[in-house]
């Protein structure tokens, strides 16, 4: 019997999680049905243009992400400490950025008067909503069900569209947290979708490697979203993936990933030119190293990750890479 989510996932145990969640019908999620020939690739941008603006609400931080054709991992820490610097009425602006919200919410953030008891039952409310938005429960919830609705119009059918609720596995040491995101980041290597991790689309390690982490690029995946769901407010703070630790913040795990950037490119590099038992796919282990590969030298990209808001000018990394 499915033990509840509560005992599985604690963020006082470990912030940091494996989730995974599967699509249950026989047509593909978001690849090429092989029997109707139809392509649902454009779904994969419905994902990773959600998950741009959850991670922007929630106090939960995208750390790594694969969106596969029939399923997608993800690895996420939960900063609950976050939220609670949250302000009652930034707490409300993040809920109703998802959700109308309840008749009094409403009221309030139109700015009606409320009296005593009205003002108490607010007070409950906005702490019950502040705890939702640390909860995995409903960041998955609330990236599920908004992919489903849209699936299920564009298919023109009703039904389950994921397989069961989502699972989740708890990374209780570094090992494993680094371990399950080169695991996700390989994923389509793995499958012999994409030659490299680099040229792997809808995965993260793509997405930081190719320039498209900078607030201003999360901004406008968010506004994409925005402009798909009418519930979705538009004024959202985008919030880019989670940050990688320099070598003076390594071992703080409250300043970023346990591991540079730099150390975690080339450990999917040569993780992923290794054979794995009972994956198709890997690396062409000739291939020269994965920052040669981007025009990247060793000096340049510990400079980029130590000085990170110097190099970045108007959305672009400047590291004077080769062509």
């Amino acid at each position: 019997m499915p033990r509840p989510r509560s005992e599985l996932v604690s963020a006082a145990d470990t912030p940091y999680y494996h989730v995974y969640s599967r699509c249950v019908r026989r047509a593909f999620l978001c690849g090429v049905d092989q029997y109707s020939g139809r392509s649902y690739e454009h779904r994969r941008g419905w994902i990773e243009d959600r998950l741009r603006v959850l991670s922007s609400l929630f106090s939960i931080d995208v750390c790594a992400y694969a969106v596969m054709s029939n399923h997608y991992h993800l690895v996420v820490k939960l900063n609950p400490n976050e939220a609670r610097a949250w302000s009652d009425d930034e707490v409300l602006t993040r809920w109703t950025a998802l959700f109308k919200g309840p008749l009094l919410v409403q009221r309030y953030r139109a700015g009606e008067a409320l009296g005593t008891a009205e003002a108490a039952t607010l007070k409950s409310m906005i702490a019950v909503l502040r705890t939702r938005l640390t909860s995995l429960s409903w960041f998955m919830k609330c990236l599920n069900e908004p992919i489903a609705r849209q699936a299920n119009a564009e298919d023109g059918c009703t039904g389950h569209f994921w397989e069961a609720r989502f699972q989740s596995q708890a990374l209780r040491s570094e090992r494993a947290l680094i371990t399950a995101m080169a695991y996700v980041d390989l994923n389509p290597v793995r499958a012999e979708i994409a030659k490299t991790p680099e040229d792997s689309e809808y995965t993260s390690i793509r997405t930081r490697t190719q320039g498209r982490d900078t607030p201003a690029q999360v901004r406008q995946a968010v506004v994409r979203a925005a402009n798909r769901d009418e519930l979705l407010h538009k004024r959202v703070t985008a919030k880019c993936l989670a940050s990688f630790a320099d070598d003076s913040s390594v071992e703080s795990s409250d300043s970023g990933l346990p591991i540079r950037l730099f150390d975690y490119l080339e450990l999917v590099d040569v993780s992923g030119k290794q054979i794995s038992e009972g994956k198709r796919g890997r690396i062409d282990p000739t291939l020269t190293p994965i920052l040669d590969r981007l025009g990247l030298n060793n000096d340049e990209w510990f400079q980029a990750t130590v000085n990170f808001r110097s190099h970045y000018r108007n959305g672009d990394l400047q590291l004077g890479c080769s062509a």
